[in-house]
């Protein structure tokens, strides 16, 4: 049976998976490396220890899963969005790469809706808003900031995209990623041209695009034999983190809905045509599906500000639950669950790195509202929890807003392993939620895109349902219902109320 591996270049490693084409994992490996922050608010990396990383991670999977080099059919992608490396006529790194969370491009975005004539002719241009997260201001930055190795630049790329160079050779992107740059016509799939000369950007700095499915390249001799593989198996386009894992979950037709509650929170929505907020609340991009788009919402800080409590208050939980050999998370949630649905009043805004869906404000800063003598840390740890599933339904009222049909919501990451956390998204959503068989994130998605791609099934729409199941569902609790209904506006009114204390909190902290 032949065997697929996925690859995806995430931000705190990279994971690579061996598929068989029925679905089956075989292995997986995921190796880290650094994450450098040179100032307040930038965030780079070394490319090299991407490549470094890959190698390590496919012979690993290749020796767990004892997989002969000739059973490989495939190799799919995936990896963070919106990050950039710049290579010299040499093709060598000429600068650590700036990262999706870079923060340090506001004068460029502010620069780039200027010079196309606003915001709203941006998303008409490309679908959307100018945020400091997207490539195209980076390069922009480049071009002022260090013009030297602007001068230099000869090929921009994404991360994933840097990793099938290196296996390839080949300069070559997909689309769902492509459209993350800030630089594509996602209608029409294909750079946008008079984006590009506006911002007095060559399109010969950015590479060929193509749909995720198709075969990019194959493996070169000199990566092959890094690696422990054969020369030539075909490489394909793959897809940025969040279509590649959606792929993952089967997210691949109208009307399914996928709710990742990670470090970061993604309500991700597929769309058989071009569906625009006007004003730019939510992402549209291009699908990883074949001739498809989908719809967006991203919480910056959702998993994350559980995370931050744990690694910031709760020492106790940590070495309790070392002691009994479980996750400190599970000791944490039973502490939630003492708490009653609403905390009695108490509101957590989970902005701690500000906020993306709906606001797009970095000044935005988690805040309790509503602490009284009665709430302890059962009702902390559970405001966390509801805060940031409020944040993730405001993604979702916007992706209804829009006319999406939203038939079944699938959970993932942290927040549906746990059975608490699951319960309370059915609440607070107020609609069933499901799990699936899959877990494996972005790299399951960029394996199914390689059987897809080399022949193994007709489309990535057949991969996932041949390989895709739903496993267990949650309804909601009528009173747990009613109780986040009724409390919901309140959360949206919170942010409304302090949006400007915000901006004077910054200026505070700038001036300090």
């Amino acid at each position: 049976m032949a065997v697929f591996l996925g690859i995806d270049i995430g931000t705190s490693g990279t994971k690579t998976l061996a598929m068989q084409e029925d679905g089956t994992i075989l292995a997986s490996a995921t190796a880290e490396y650094p994450l450098m922050s040179p100032r307040p608010g930038w965030s780079e990396q070394d490319p090299e220890d991407w490549w470094d990383a890959t190698i390590a991670t496919v012979k690993k999977v290749l020796k767990a899963g004892k997989i002969k080099p000739d059973d490989v059919s495939g190799i799919g992608l995936s990896g963070q969005m919106h990050g950039s490396v710049f290579l010299d006529k040499q093709h060598n790194i000429i600068r650590h790469a700036l990262l999706w969370n870079d923060q340090r491009t506001a004068e460029e975005c502010v620069e780039i809706e200027n010079k196309v004539g606003g915001r709203a002719k941006l998303i008409e241009m490309v679908a959307n808003p100018a945020l400091t997260g997207f490539t195209a201001p980076k390069i922009l930055w480049l071009q002022k900031n260090e013009p030297k190795n602007y001068s230099k630049t000869v090929q921009v790329l994404l991360p994933k995209d840097f990793v099938r160079f290196r296996l390839t050779g080949e300069f070559a992107t997909d689309v769902s990623d492509a459209s993350g740059t800030l630089l594509l016509d996602v209608r029409n799939r294909q750079w946008c041209k008079p984006l590009l000369d506006k911002l007095d950007i060559k399109a010969s700095l950015l590479p060929k695009v193509y749909e995720s499915e198709d075969i990019t390249g194959t493996l070169s001799d000199s990566a092959a034999k890094l690696l422990g593989l054969k020369k030539g198996i075909p490489v394909v386009g793959g897809a940025g983190d969040q279509a590649a894992g959606a792929v993952g979950n089967g997210i691949v037709k109208r009307g399914i809905i996928s709710a990742t509650m990670g470090t970061s929170g993604v309500v991700f929505a597929h769309s058989d045509d071009v569906q625009i907020d006007p004003t730019g609340r939510v992402h549209t991009f291009c699908h990883a599906v074949r001739g498809k788009w989908h719809v967006m919402g991203v919480v910056l800080s959702a998993g994350g500000s559980l995370q931050w409590y744990r690694n910031e208050f709760a020492e106790t939980e940590v070495a309790a639950a070392r002691k009994i050999k479980t996750d400190p998370y599970n000791i944490i949630t039973e502490q939630a669950a003492e708490a009653p649905p609403g905390c009695e009043g108490l509101f957590f805004l989970p902005y701690l790195t500000g906020e993306r869906t709906p606001h797009a404000d970095a000044n935005a800063r988690g805040c309790w509202i509503g602490l009284s003598l009665r709430h302890g840390r059962s009702a902390i740890i559970r405001s966390i929890m509801e805060g940031a599933t409020y944040a993730m339904r405001d993604s979702l009222e916007v992706i209804n807003e829009m006319r999406i049909p939203i038939r079944e919501i699938r959970l993932s990451g942290g927040g549906a392993r746990s059975e608490f956390w699951r319960q309370m998204q059915a609440d607070v959503y107020g609609r069933r939620v499901s799990v699936i068989n899959a877990e494996e994130g972005p790299a399951f998605g960029a394996a199914l895109l390689a059987a897809s791609g080399t022949g193994k099934y007709k489309s990535v729409v057949e991969a996932c349902s041949a390989t895709i199941k739903v496993t267990g569902s949650t309804d909601p609790q009528a009173e747990a219902k009613r109780i986040y209904t009724k409390s919901y506006p309140m959360y949206g009114r919170l942010y409304k109320s302090l949006k400007s204390d915000f901006v004077e909190i910054a200026k505070i902290v700038a001036e300090s």
